[in-house]
C-alpha cells in the first residue's frame, strides 16, 4: 500500500529557485575568487582576539547596533515592557512577566494551552526587539509578540503579515519554519554552529561571538592574527565585490547553496558571494514575490542589498553601501550614515544647483526625499528606497507603484504629477522609461502584454543584471518555448548569474530546443550555473538532467548539496524504485533535518518498503518539529493502526 503520497515536499527549495546569487562586478567577483583562498584557510577567533591590537574599534563597536544583533536577554538588553504588559491580537495573546529575576512571555504553545515561556535571547532593539526562548531539545523558537521599540508597544509581526496563526499554520511561533537556529541566527551570530542528533532529537548551537562581530565583516582572523599581515583579512571599504558582499549576506534576503547546517561550507568573507547565495528577485518558485512592486523594485524592509544593485548610482557610479555607510565601528551621523545625504549625494552630483528640487517645502530641498522616498515598509514602519531613482507616476496611475511624489501631494492625481514632472525636469522621461517597462514587464496585471518589455529588459546589458534574470525566468514561465531564442544568449554571459538564471528560466520554459545549449553549461566553471542546468534538463524531461544531478550527488562538494538528493529521490519514486528514493531522502534529511515534509515523505518510503517501526519513528520525528503536520498525523495515525 502507499503510505504517503510521493511528490516534492512543499517546504523544499524548489529547482526554480536553486540558481545563483547577484554578481554586481564580474570582474571584481573574479578577484575575490582569487583572494578568498587566505580567507578559506583561516578560521574564526572572536573579537575579544581582535580587541588586543584594535582596542579603540572593538570598544566603538561595542556601543553599535550590530554589536546586539543578539543579546542575551538581561536588563542591559531588553527593552520590551515585562511589567505585566498584556497584548490580544486576532489570534495571538501573550502576558510579559518578570519572574524568578528573569522576563517570561505566557502565551499559547504547540499545544494551544497557556504557559510560560522563559526568554532566553533578544533580537535587535533599534526599532524592533524579538524574544527568543529556547525549547528543551534545543530549539530557539521566536517568541509570537515582538516589542516596537519606536512606538513603545507590543505587535504581532507575522500575524500582521501572515494572517490569523493558529498551532497548525507553518508560521505558527513554536513550528520549525519559525525556529531561529537555521533562519535568523545565521545573520545575528558570527561562526555559528547549529547540530542535530537524530538519536535524540535534541539541537545544540554555539557560535563564536553572539552578534555582529568583528569577522562578520572582516573574515576570519585566525591567519591575521599570528601575521599581523593587511593581505591576511579583508577590508571591506577596499575590497570591491568582497566587500560589498560583508553587507549584502545580512541585508538581502536570499537563498543559500548549501544547507544553513553546513558550517563547513558556509559563506565568509572574503570567499565569493555569487556562489554562496542567491538573493530573492522578485521570482519564487509559486509565482511573484509579494515583497518587489510591479517595476521591480522592493517593498519591504531588508531588501537594501537587492534595490542598490538596480539603482543608477550602482550600475554606473560603482557607488556600494560603504560609499554612503560606516563601519559599525566608525564615527557615523544618523542611520549610520558617513554624513548628511545632501553631502554624500553632491560628491558625485556637485554639477545639481539647489533650484533642482523647484520646491519651497523645506524637506522637499532634501535629495532625497525624491530619490529615496519613504515608501518601503517593514517592521510597521516605512523606510527609504535604496532603488535610487525618479519619481514615475504613471507606473503609480497603471500599475499602483508608489512614487516619491504621491508621498507629499496625496491629494494630487498621477497624472497632475506626471505633468509637474514633465514641466519641471523634460530629461526625466528617459529615467522613467526604465521604471516603466519593468512594470509593464513584471506586472502580472498586464501579463498578456508583456512580452515585448520582458524581451527587451532581458536584452538590456545596461540593465541590473538582477532584473534580466528575474525577466527572463517570467518571460519563460508566461511565454513557455517561444521564450527561448531571447533567453538562450545569456547562457554565454560572463555573469554566473545570468547563466544561471538563463537554464533556470528555460527549464521554466520547458524549452526542450535549448536543451543542447544547456547541456553545455554542465561543465560550467560555477556550481551553482551546473546545479541550475542539470535542473533544468531534468524539468524538460531531458535524461541528461537525472545524470547530471547523479553526478552532483556523488561527487563532494556537491554531494553535500540537498537539492540534486531530492530530486533523485523524486525520480526514483517516479520509477517505483524505493529503496533508490529511500536512500536520497535518508542523504537530505541528514543534510536538511528542519524539512518536515521531506521527513514525512521518507517515513512513507520507509512504510512502503516494509519497516513499520522506522516509519513511526520518523513520522513522530517529523511531528516533534511541527506538531499539527497533516500529512505527519495521517501517516502516524496509518501506522499506529496497522501495528
Amino acid at each position: 500500500m502507499l503510505w504517503v503520497r510521493h511528490e516534492r515536499p512543499a517546504s523544499s527549495p524548489p529547482s526554480a529557485d536553486a540558481s545563483r546569487a547577484a554578481a554586481p562586478v564580474a570582474t571584481l567577483a573574479d578577484a575575490a575568487i582569487a583572494d578568498a583562498t587566505m580567507q578559506i584557510a583561516a578560521t574564526y577567533v572572536g573579537s575579544a582576539k581582535c580587541g588586543e591590537c584594535h582596542e579603540k574599534e572593538l570598544a566603538a563597536w561595542q556601543k553599535s547596533w550590530h554589536a546586539r544583533a543578539l543579546a542575551p536577554a538581561d536588563r542591559k538588553n531588553v527593552v520590551g515592557n515585562f511589567n505585566n504588559a498584556h497584548f490580544a491580537g486576532t489570534s495571538s495573546e501573550a502576558w510579559m512577566k518578570h519572574r524568578g529575576g528573569a522576563d517570561v512571555m505566557r502565551t499559547r504553545g504547540a499545544d494551544g494551552q497557556l504557559a510560560e515561556f522563559p526568554v532566553s535571547w533578544v533580537i535587535g532593539g533599534k526599532r524592533m526587539q524579538d524574544a527568543v526562548t529556547v525549547m528543551p531539545d534545543g530549539r530557539w523558537q521566536v517568541l509570537p509578540v515582538y516589542f516596537h521599540v519606536t512606538k513603545h508597544e507590543w505587535v504581532d509581526y507575522t500575524e500582521a503579515k501572515q494572517g490569523a496563526l493558529a498551532p497548525d499554520h507553518p508560521f505558527y511561533w513554536t513550528n520549525v519554519r519559525r525556529m531561529a537556529n537555521h533562519e535568523c541566527l545565521d545573520c545575528h551570530t558570527t561562526g555559528m554552529r547549529v547540530r542535530y542528533e537524530a538519536a535524540g532529537g535534541t539541537w545544540s548551537t554555539t557560535f563564536v561571538d553572539a552578534n555582529v562581530a568583528c569577522e562578520d565583516c572582516h573574515g576570519p582572523g585566525s591567519r591575521h592574527a599570528d601575521t599581523q599581515e593587511a593581505s591576511d583579512i579583508v577590508q571591506p571599504a577596499h575590497a570591491g565585490a568582497v566587500g560589498l558582499a560583508a553587507c549584502a549576506r545580512c541585508h538581502g534576503p536570499r537563498q543559500p547553496l548549501f544547507p544553513l547546517l553546513d558550517d563547513e561550507r558556509a559563506f565568509r568573507v572574503g570567499e565569493s558571494y555569487d556562489e554562496a547565495y542567491d538573493p530573492i528577485v522578485i521570482t519564487l518558485a509559486t509565482g511573484t514575490s509579494s515583497d518587489f512592486f510591479a517595476d521591480g523594485r522592493p517593498s519591504t524592509s531588508s531588501f537594501e542589498y537587492q534595490a542598490m544593485l538596480q539603482s543608477a548610482c550602482f550600475r554606473k557610479g560603482g557607488a556600494n553601501c560603504l560609499t554612503c555607510h560606516t563601519a559599525p565601528h566608525a564615527d557615523h551621523g544618523t542611520s549610520e550614515l558617513r554624513a548628511e545625504p545632501d553631502a554624500l549625494c553632491k560628491k558625485c552630483h556637485a554639477e545639481i544647483a539647489p533650484e533642482h528640487s523647484h520646491h519651497t517645502a523645506a524637506a522637499a530641498q532634501h535629495c532625497v526625499a525624491c530619490h529615496m522616498p519613504p515608501v518601503v515598509s517593514g517592521v510597521l514602519d516605512h523606510f527609504v528606497d535604496h532603488a535610487i531613482d525618479v519619481p514615475a507616476p504613471a507606473t503609480t496611475e497603471k500599475h499602483g507603484v508608489p512614487n516619491a511624489c504621491g508621498v507629499c501631494h496625496a491629494d494630487k492625481t498621477p497624472a497632475a504629477l506626471a505633468t509637474a514632472i514633465r514641466s519641471w525636469w523634460p530629461d526625466a522621461s528617459t529615467r522613467q522609461a526604465r521604471r516603466e517597462r519593468l512594470a509593464d514587464a513584471f506586472d502580472e496585471a498586464t501579463a498578456r502584454e508583456s512580452a515585448k518589455p520582458l524581451v527587451a529588459v532581458v536584452a538590456d546589458a545596461t540593465e541590473a543584471p538582477t532584473l534580466r534574470g528575474a525577466a527572463s525566468i517570467v518571460l519563460g514561465r508566461r511565454f513557455g518555448p517561444r521564450a527561448a531564442p531571447a533567453i538562450e544568449p545569456l547562457l554565454a554571459s560572463p555573469e554566473l548569474l545570468l547563466r544561471a538564471k538563463a537554464c533556470e528560466a528555460l527549464g521554466a520554459a520547458r524549452a526542450k530546443t535549448s536543451a543542447a545549449a544547456i547541456s553545455e553549461r554542465l561543465a560550467d566553471t560555477s556550481l551553482r550555473v551546473r546545479l541550475a542546468c542539470a535542473l533544468a534538463l531534468l524539468d524538460m524531461g531531458d535524461p541528461r538532467g537525472e545524470l547530471a544531478l547523479a553526478d552532483l550527488a556523488s561527487k563532494s562538494p556537491s554531494d553535500q548539496l540537498m537539492i540534486p538528493h531530492l530530486e533523485l529521490a523524486n525520480a526514483a519514486l517516479r520509477r517505483g524504485d524505493l529503496e533508490a528514493a529511500r536512500k536520497q531522502l535518508h542523504d537530505v534529511v541528514a543534510l536538511a533535518p528542519y524539512m518536515v515534509d521531506a521527513l514525512v515523505q521518507l517515513a512513507g518510503v520507509t512504510a512502503d518498503l516494509g519497516d513499520l517501526d522506522e516509519a513511526r519513528r520518523l513520522a513522530l520525528r517529523a511531528l516533534a518539529l511541527e506538531p499539527h503536520h497533516r500529512g505527519a498525523h495521517d501517516l502516524k495515525a496509518k501506522l499506529d493502526a496497522a501495528h
